[in-house]
């Protein structure tokens, strides 16, 4: 059943970039307080590194089975729990600074923030019709300020764990005021309904919802979702190894100051977060698919000559983010094209969750590869993992289609 916004819910566009530049800050908190937590806390890389795949290991969890429940239950309440979730992990955040706290947060913290912003990736449809394209990606690029800007400001002025602590007091009560905006907010019902469907808020019928619990997993797995999640699995190595680990390259492995190492990342999510407002209205032209191949295509080449060229490559792999930028986003917009959208949550939540397992796999040893090869042999890993990524997108999104899940 297609339902399309007639018109832009400008309320809920609101609430949704109001969450999106709290989770862009607290999802760059690991990378810009990894010297901090190494310092204040006396922790070794491999803890510092568990607390990155930690992480991890949240959004795993929480894609697979809050996918599925999104599928099942009223969109709205579950959007609120996930953000009520998030909103208590920055309270433990602020109140303590035990390691194993650290790490129980992270994980919720992780795990609710990529399922939040998938959820507002998934309803995008139903509140901005066929304009999604271009508001999705107008909502990562205000989370891309978040982002961005907490790597510069706080990575440059952050000293010790205290100023974490009250940098997650700020983000606890936006996470409040954003529980009661979300929740005076009207989802739009459904445009159809077959006589005798009940709706919830969100507008998805009870019965389609049933159908989605008794199916479950098992119409999820197949081999274009294996496929689309080893996609998802390189991409995210490929931009996370530049949030969670870069500025610690450029601080020990290409002697920069911090502030220098702050500005390199920064400049990257900085382009990245332009990128998705200037080529917004370019992804709406060209179509999911194409614009993924086109600037994913030139982003890839800029952000592999920018690593291998080190320090002199700063402004090139910078530059790369301005068109890698539209990739995730679009990309995640594009698996309605390929599913079917009775459980594209619970897709969506699988196929993300498989590429997860390649973050988890990766920030798990990283910090030992390190220690053991040094990080100018480490590096190499990111522009294989873009160069897969790309490749492997070209090949699956030509055969995806909507029977790629049987009804």
């Amino acid at each position: 059943m297609e339902r399309k916004a007639e018109r832009v819910n400008y309320p809920v566009m609101a609430v949704f970039m109001l969450i999106m530049i709290a989770l862009g800050i607290s999802d760059s908190n690991r990378g810009v307080f990894s010297t901090v937590f190494e310092q204040g806390l006396n922790l070794s890389k491999p803890q510092v590194s568990l607390i990155v795949t930690v992480s991890y290991l949240g959004n795993l969890l929480f894609m697979l089975l809050g996918g599925n429940a999104a599928d099942r239950f009223d969109r709205k309440k579950a959007c609120m729990s996930i953000l009520g979730l998030w909103t208590l992990a920055q309270v433990l955040f602020a109140c303590t600074d035990n390691y194993v706290c650290l790490l129980l947060g992270m994980f919720v913290s992780m795990g609710a923030s990529t399922l939040m912003n998938t959820m507002m990736n998934i309803l995008s449809p139903l509140f901005f019709g066929t304009m999604a394209g271009l508001y999705v990606n107008v909502l990562f690029f205000v989370q891309g300020i978040g982002t961005s800007g907490n790597q510069k400001i706080t990575g440059t002025l952050a000293t010790d764990y205290n100023d974490y602590r009250f940098l997650c007091l700020g983000l606890a009560a936006v996470g409040m005021v954003s529980l009661i905006l979300l929740g005076m907010a009207k989802f739009k019902s459904a445009d159809e309904t077959k006589p005798g469907d009940s709706v919830s808020a969100d507008g998805v019928a009870n019965r389609e919802r049933a159908s989605v619990g008794k199916k479950g997993f098992r119409a999820a797995f197949n081999g274009t979702v294996l496929a689309m999640g080893l996609v998802f699995g390189f991409y995210f190595v490929a931009e996370h190894g530049i949030m969670n680990w870069w500025a610690m390259y450029c601080r020990q492995g290409l002697g920069l100051t911090g502030s220098r190492a702050s500005t390199s990342v920064s400049l990257f999510f900085g382009t990245m977060t332009l990128g998705r407002l200037v080529m917004a209205p370019l992804v709406q032209k060209l179509g999911n698919r194409k614009s993924i191949a086109v600037f994913g295509g030139i982003g890839s080449v800029l952000y592999i000559l920018g690593i291998l060229l080190g320090a002199d490559g700063t402004l090139i792999l910078g530059l790369s983010g301005i068109c890698i930028s539209v990739i995730y986003p679009t990309i995640v917009l594009l698996l309605q094209d390929i599913f079917p959208g009775d459980r594209i949550a619970t897709v969506t939540g699988v196929v993300i969750s498989i590429g997860t397992l390649f973050d988890i796999a990766f920030n798990a040893v990283f910090g030992s590869l390190v220690d053991a090869a040094g990080f100018s042999v480490c590096r190499v890993i990111f522009p294989v993992a873009i160069l897969i990524f790309y490749g492997g997108f070209l090949i699956v999104s030509k055969k995806g289609n909507k029977k790629s899940i049987g009804r």
